[in-house]
C-alpha cells in the first residue's frame, strides 16, 4: 500500500532525489543564484525546496519538472523517468547532445557588449539572437545591427553539460571565433570571453581576447547600439556589465 501511494504521488526514488539535489546545488553555485531565487522562479515554496535538497523529503515528478523549467536543464538522469526526445530534436554530440526542450531558456534576443577594439573609452554594442534551427538540429546565434555589418556572424551554440559553460562558435574557411560564456544568471545575463581576430590596416589581423556580456534586450529600457561612447546614457550601465565579467570572476585575464 505504501508503494502504491508513492507512485500515485509521483515521488522519485531516494537515489534519483540525491542525484537531482546534487545537480541543483551545482547549478546554483555556477549561476551564483540563491535558493530563494530558484524557488520563486520555479513557483515553489522555499521550505519545499530546502527539504528536498536536504534529503528530508523526496522530490516529486511535478516539483522536478518545475525546477527543470526554471533552470533550463534536465535533472532526471535515470532512463526510468526520462522520455527520450525525437532524434531531430537533439543537437549533435559535437555541440553537447542537448535536447531542444532542455535549452529553450537560452532562446532570446540579447544586447552583446564588448570593449571597442579601436577606441579604449568606447563599448561596442549589437544585437544577438539565439534560436533553435531545425535544419541543423541545434541552437544557432545570429548577430545584427552591427556598425561593421560586414563582420556580422551566424554560428552554432554548444551547451555541454560537463563544463557548465556555453560556447558560441564560428568556423568559416578554417578560421575560428569562439565566445565562452557562463550559464545565464537569474536575470538572464551571460558573461565570459570572446577570442577572435582584430582587423588592422590593410589585411593585417591580430589575435585578441576581451570580456563580453550578453544582456537580454528586455533588461535595457532604451538600448544603444553601435560604438557607445562616454557621453551615451547607457555607457555606465554597459561598462558595469563588462566589469562584472572580471570582478565576479566569470572570466579571468592573466597578465605576464
Amino acid at each position: 500500500m505504501q508503494m502504491q501511494d508513492k507512485v500515485t504521488d509521483g515521488q522519485l526514488s531516494d537515489e534519483q532525489s540525491r542525484e537531482i539535489a546534487e545537480t541543483i546545488r551545482e547549478e546554483l553555485a555556477r549561476r551564483r543564484i540563491s535558493r530563494q531565487a530558484l524557488a520563486e522562479q520555479a513557483k515553489l515554496s522555499l521550505s519545499t525546496l530546502e527539504k528536498a535538497l536536504g534529503g528530508r523529503r523526496p522530490f516529486t515528478l511535478a516539483t522536478t519538472v518545475r525546477l527543470e523549467q526554471a533552470l533550463g536543464v534536465s535533472l532526471r538522469k535515470s532512463t526510468a523517468v526520462v522520455t527520450p526526445p525525437a532524434a531531430n530534436d537533439v543537437a549533435p554530440d559535437s555541440l553537447g547532445s542537448y535536447a531542444h526542450r532542455a535549452v529553450t531558456w537560452l532562446e532570446d534576443v540579447y544586447i552583446t557588449l564588448r570593449p571597442s577594439f579601436g577606441d579604449k573609452d568606447a563599448i561596442f554594442a549589437y544585437r544577438t539572437e539565439i534560436v533553435w534551427e531545425p535544419k541543423v538540429s541545434s541552437l544557432v546565434f545570429r548577430e545584427g545591427e552591427r556598425t561593421d555589418a560586414a563582420y556580422e556572424h551566424t554560428g552554432e551554440v554548444a551547451v555541454p553539460h560537463q563544463s557548465g559553460f556555453i560556447y558560441l562558435v564560428i568556423i568559416k574557411h578554417g578560421q575560428h571565433r569562439v565566445i565562452t560564456v557562463s550559464r545565464p544568471t537569474v536575470a538572464g545575463e551571460m558573461y565570459g570571453i570572446i577570442s577572435t581576430l582584430r582587423a588592422g590596416p590593410g589585411s593585417q589581423l591580430t589575435p585578441i581576447a576581451a570580456p563580453i556580456a550578453y544582456v537580454p534586450l528586455r533588461n535595457v529600457a532604451k538600448p544603444s547600439l553601435g560604438r557607445v561612447g562616454p557621453d551615451d546614457a547607457n555607457h555606465a550601465l554597459y561598462g558595469k556589465h563588462l566589469r562584472r565579467t572580471v570582478e565576479e570572476s566569470f572570466a579571468l585575464f592573466l597578465s605576464v
